[in-house]
């Protein structure tokens, strides 16, 4: 197995040699049905990639029919992690899922849906990544026939953050997320437990607002936690700005934020992306406790990777059908050492 070793060549310290160790998933399909069918529906093409080698990895799955209620033409997930030939750029990591002719209940239908996420670790104060969602759409997305126009702003995300600090210390950042999700957690005419799910979400950005200071003492810049229990801090936004369903003759069809909702069908979120912090787990990337030579325990240094999930459609199902639904999803992140 090889690994990507990159000298510095400006200071003392940039001298040493860094390794990465790629982190990328992406599948197509997933979820449960619990009406009018019990039904588990497993990740459809589902391709991972998690090393130092990178490379280029990918899933077709064609055909899908699940008893007549969600189905798809083709789908295609992608991961792919190479270290940039361009100057002092970093190593680059590109999640991708694709999905061709989906149908659910004849309610929810798109010619076609991209969800693609790429990250740039740079090899000077890169353990925080570059983000970008540049591919991702939405081609033809339709409710009972008719086209709904979702308008995205890929830059949610923004810059990233001075000083190799978390997404999830910038109250830029934060104060943007704030706003999307507060005007979906207030919506009344969504289902209880939509807006159960949405409050927990706007509780979450208003504990890292109000505690930034603790987090970054959680999570320092060179990506490690300094906590003995560290949690697993995360946030969701969106990239949707709008979406636009006027002159649709639906009764009752509404929209708030990012999510859709369809009288006696549900409530479809759209291009969420979950922003977050995990422990990397990987042999190489957390060492365990030793012992040194004078009987004292080192140090355990546990390494922190900062992770981006996008996922195109999120189906909370009511009445035609029940249960919950994802259509695209595609994670990158990476881990860099030192």
């Amino acid at each position: 197995m090889g690994t990507l070793i990159e000298p510095l060549a400006t200071t003392d310290e940039e001298k040493q040699q860094k390794t990465h160790e790629f982190h990328a998933t992406a599948h197509v399909l997933s979820g449960e049905l619990k009406g009018p069918i019990q039904y588990i529906i497993d990740e459809h093409a589902p391709v991972a990639m998690k090393d130092e080698r990178g490379g280029h990895h990918k899933q077709t799955k064609q055909d899908v029919n699940i008893e007549g209620l969600i189905s798809f033409k083709t789908g295609h997930s992608r991961v792919s992690g190479h270290k940039s030939p361009k100057e002092h750029r970093g190593w680059i990591t590109l999640s991708t899922s694709v999905m061709e002719g989906l149908n659910v209940f004849e309610v929810l239908t798109a010619d076609r849906v991209v969800a693609q996420v790429s990250t740039e670790h740079p090899y000077v104060n890169g353990h925080v990544p570059h983000v970008n969602f540049l591919g991702t759409r939405f081609e033809n997305l339709q409710v009972a026939g008719f086209p709904i126009r979702v308008n995205l702003n890929l830059e949610i995300c923004g810059k990233r953050p001075a000083g190799d600090k978390p997404y999830l210390t910038d109250s830029g950042f934060l104060g943007k997320i704030q706003e999307q999700v507060s005007s979906v957690a207030n919506a009344d005419f969504l289902p209880g437990d939509v807006k159960k799910e949405y409050r927990r979400r706007l509780d979450e950005i208003m504990v890292l607002r109000s505690s930034s200071a603790e987090v970054e003492n959680l999570i320092s810049p060179r990506g490690e936690s300094n906590d003995a229990s560290p949690r697993r801090l995360k946030v969701t936004c969106s990239l949707v700005n709008s979406i636009d369903v006027k002159d649709i003759p639906i009764p009752g069809l509404k929209t708030v934020g990012n999510v859709l909702f369809i009288p006696e069908f549900g409530a479809v979120a759209l291009a969420e992306v979950e922003v977050g912090t995990e422990l990397a787990e990987s042999k190489g990337f957390k060492r365990h406790v030793e012992t040194a030579s004078n009987g004292n325990k080192k140090k355990d240094e546990r390494r922190v990777s900062h992770y981006f999930n996008l996922k195109m459609i999120d189906m909370t199902l009511g009445c035609v059908g029940h249960g919950n639904v994802i259509v695209n999803s595609a994670m990158a992140n990476g881990n860099t050492k030192p």
